[in-house]
């Protein structure tokens, strides 16, 4: 057989540059973990797969009918944009449920970055896969600790480390114990009138962090009259969105992210705080089913960082976001951590930024859309 052609695969739509790839060793180790091993597809489940490099290796040998979860809408995009150009077919993509893992003897898994994350999938696994299934996770060595290893001792008594190959490390896990009647996540905080909840894999779990707490701050006395369109983007637990809705009950407000964990935590934060009729919540990239020039306030607490990988990228295509999506005269509020030095780029895609508050750490600014034509 043919060698897989990991080089033909793209990031795209997610971010791209030359020290980004879309697929890396713990790929490779896992797609021949899994094909040395007599499981069909149809009882194989793949979760975490960046870009689709798992998913479509172990398709193209011959494993039909499995089954992936992808937190990231990129990493959806991004897979289905890879088989189409790679001619492959025939897995399916679910929710992290029981029906995505019913039956599965064999579970695939890039680690995630947070314990939190690893947790809720490995009491998933516990919870709804077959009594037998072996759960095979893996990562790069330069980011694995021990605390991983007993995350997965939760869920699975029989938990063993492999051999470092290629600067990554497999780990399988097995013998599921029992489990509790409550799943692990979501879990709740509340913080000044404010409730939170959070999914393993939401960034920053139930707290309400630091960026966050100050951009609410300066939007208290900053934000109103007649706005009547919304947007939270890369709304996280759903902070910034509920606050707004609740300070203004006749405001339109839509949250989106590009993380399926984050869109699940911000409706049960809207819900818990009884906004959900008057929240959207979206799992989208970049606002990419938002109308052009549809909206008059943007509230931006944005990333940066993709994945384990330090890269402003991932804010600027935020930013070009917001340009697209707001009207003009409407107002982008941004808090960022304040070396990243962020204002020049945003007068150059929004127009006029402004400071309105600055902390050793954290900058907030805002930028009033100005049409192409006549920034400066």
């Amino acid at each position: 057989m043919p060698e897989f052609p990991y080089s033909r695969l793209r990031r795209w739509p997610d971010v791209e540059a030359d020290n980004l790839q879309a697929h890396d060793a713990t790929d490779l180790l896992l797609v021949e973990r899994a094909l040395s091993l007599d499981i069909p597809g149809s009882e194989t489940v793949v979760i975490g797969d960046e870009y689709g490099a798992i998913t479509l290796a172990l398709t193209d040998a011959g494993r039909h009918g499995i089954r992936v979860h992808q937190d990231l809408a990129t990493g959806r995009r991004a897979l289905e944009h890879n088989a189409e150009d790679l001619g492959l077919a025939g897995f399916v993509a679910h929710k992290l449920d029981a029906e995505l893992l019913s039956g599965a003897r064999l579970v695939l898994l890039q680690l995630p970055k947070s314990l939190a994350e690893l947790e809720e999938i490995a009491d998933a696994v516990a919870r709804w896969a077959a009594s037998g299934v072996v759960l095979v996770a893996g990562g790069r060595v330069k980011h694995m600790t021990l605390a991983q290893n007993e995350v997965l001792g939760r869920s699975f008594a029989h938990v063993q480390p492999q051999r470092a190959e290629r600067k990554s490390r497999l780990i399988e896990a097995s013998d599921a114990r029992p489990v509790p009647a409550d799943p692990p996540f979501p879990v709740t905080a509340q913080h000044d009138g404010l409730t939170l909840v959070a999914h393993g894999g939401a960034c920053a779990g139930a707290r309400l962090d630091i960026g966050t707490r100050v951009l609410l701050e300066v939007l208290g006395s900053r934000v109103g009259g007649s706005v009547s369109r919304v947007l939270d983007l890369g709304c996280g637990t759903g902070a910034l969105a509920v606050s707004y809705a609740l300070a203004h009950p006749e405001a339109q407000v839509i949250a989106t992210d590009r993380s399926a964990a984050a869109v699940a935590s911000a409706r049960a934060t809207a819900a818990a705080n009884g906004v959900a009729d008057r929240i959207t919540v979206m799992h989208d990239d970049a606002a990419s089913e938002i109308a052009d020039a549809s909206v008059d306030v943007v509230l931006l607490n944005p990333p940066f960082h993709l994945g384990t990988s330090v890269h402003t990228g991932a804010a600027t295509r935020l930013f070009e976001a917001a340009a697209r999506v707001l009207r003009p005269g409407g107002e982008l509020f941004t808090v960022y951590n304040s070396s990243l030095g962020y204002r020049a780029e945003l007068a150059r895609l929004i127009g006029h930024t402004e400071q309105l508050s600055r902390t050793p750490k954290f900058t907030v600014t805002r930028s009033i859309r100005t049409p192409e034509e006549r920034r400066s």
